[in-house]
């Protein structure tokens, strides 16, 4: 059950979305989705750094190498410019995801998208 301050974050949220043109259910879902996917993504990354930290090793199977540092979450979370936030996400962020687990066209994201898994 969401309550208090959740409730109140997802209201927030989910105003931000209308005001800004998403009216959709659905499309306010696959949205925060996509957010909370890449969020985990970087709790992946930063739980293997703090091991290799530890044990003085590089990182292994990174997922965000160096070119795909702006697509982390920690990243963008101390921006305050929405623009460059905005930009980043879909310029980046997105497109990043959309490759992970093989070539663009051949992965598991354009198979669900297409109907083919």
């Amino acid at each position: 059950m969401i309550t208090g301050e959740m409730k109140s974050k997802v209201d927030r949220l989910w105003t931000t979305f209308w005001n800004n043109g998403i009216s959709n259910p659905l499309s306010v879902i696959e949205q925060v989705s996509y957010l909370l996917f890449i969020k985990r993504l970087d709790d992946l990354e930063l739980a293997k750094e703090k091991k290799a930290q530890r044990l003085s090793r590089p990182v292994k199977d990174r997922i965000f190498f160096d070119g795909k540092q702006r697509s982390r979450w920690l990243y963008r979370k101390n921006l305050t410019d929405s623009q460059k936030m905005l930009r980043i996400v879909r310029d980046e962020a997105f497109p990043f995801i959309k490759t992970l687990g093989g070539e663009a066209g051949d992965n598991a994201y354009t198979h669900q998208k297409c109907g083919r898994l």
